[in-house]
């Protein structure tokens, strides 16, 4: 595709994309003192919406096509089935007892949300808007490779902590970008200044800081989600973020070293934000990809989240692995392997 080409179809998709926000413009959004408007708060991402289109959906579905995705997740589908998942009577779990498939989250407290994504009405089927089916585009054979030189991908998963998962180390879970939708702690808390953005996610609270109308540093400085500058297009904040850091470009979102990802935050309502993101690395995907969702506000704080799995869990998932190596036992790695 020529730089023409690709420029026009960009702008093009850019206007079907951002039509629900457009569909909103009558709304007005409280202001700060300087005149942004002001998205502070908290908001959560939580739904039932996949990333991916089911097949078979549009991207705008029916109440019934809603109901049908509900009721295929797995959150929604223990909800109904362990009725007595809060029983402060059923005593300690039999031993040797198999675990559900989530492990031993009781679903008591666990919200990844369980009603499908509605924007400005509009019932979704996905976040990805483009390309068309509502899938991410392939990945390039550098892209490949790329995915395929994550440590976890080339570990066997015990005997090294950088072959599990970042999540799983502590390390980062959710903070994006771009943002998304997982097992619990689906918030994120807004925080404006005139000189910077800061967002903080609930999970394993991590936070990004943009700078505003700064330029991106060409140190070579890679961080952890990233480097964000951020810009206000009229009423829309937008944050490109360059610079991920290496371990998270491969083991989240799979990106190359020039990839960029920008994001869009619009005010559509008092309760609702919409949330629009853009993956542009043309060495890694086959294709420039984009997302969105709504982001609802909560009338509610967010409070310290404490990660624990690096307390015990790795340490004994490593000496697991030393204690296989002392007896000659085989173990399962790499693409086999799920955290």
């Amino acid at each position: 595709m020529s730089l023409m080409s690709r420029a026009m179809l960009a702008a093009l998709v850019l206007a079907v994309c951002a039509a629900p926000a457009m569909a909103q413009a009558a709304y007005q959004p409280p202001r700060t003192a300087g005149g942004n408007p002001d998205l502070q708060g908290v908001w959560s991402s939580a739904t039932a919406t996949p990333m991916e289109r089911p097949k078979g959906y549009p991207l705008v579905i029916s109440r019934t096509q809603a109901d049908e995705i509900e009721g295929g997740t797995l959150f929604n589908q223990r909800m109904k089935t362990q009725a007595n998942y809060v029983d402060p009577n059923e005593g300690a779990p039999e031993k040797g007892k198999p675990l559900p498939p989530v492990g031993n989250y009781d679903v008591a407290y666990t919200d990844p949300g369980s009603r499908v994504t509605s924007i400005g009405g509009e019932l979704r089927s996905s976040w990805v808007v483009w390309p068309e089916d509502g899938r991410i585009p392939a990945l390039t054979e550098a892209g490949k490779r790329l995915r395929d030189s994550s440590p976890r991908a080339i570990g066997n998963g015990y005997d090294n902590p950088e072959e599990r998962g970042l999540g799983e180390r502590c390390v980062l879970m959710s903070g994006g970008p771009p943002l998304r939708s997982g097992l619990y702690n689906n918030n994120v808390q807004i925080v404006q200044t005139p000189e910077h953005v800061m967002l903080v996610v609930e999970m394993v609270h991590d936070v990004r800081v943009a700078r505003i109308n700064a330029a991106h540093h060409v140190n070579g400085v890679e961080a952890w989600m990233g480097e964000p500058v951020a810009r206000w297009d009229g009423d829309t904040l937008v944050i490109e973020t360059r610079n991920m850091h290496a371990e998270q470009r491969k083991d989240r979102t799979v990106l190359s070293p020039t990839g960029r990802i920008t994001e869009r935050f619009t005010r559509i309502s008092h309760g609702q934000m919409l949330y629009q993101f853009e993956i542009d690395d043309p060495v890694t995907y086959a294709s420039v990809w984009r997302g969105e969702t709504a982001l609802n506000r909560l009338d509610e704080d967010m409070y310290e989240y404490a990660c624990h799995e690096g307390n015990y869990g790795l340490y004994n998932i490593l000496l697991g692995g030393r204690e296989n190596d002392a007896r000659g036992a085989a173990h399962a790695g790499g693409e086999s392997r799920t955290e």
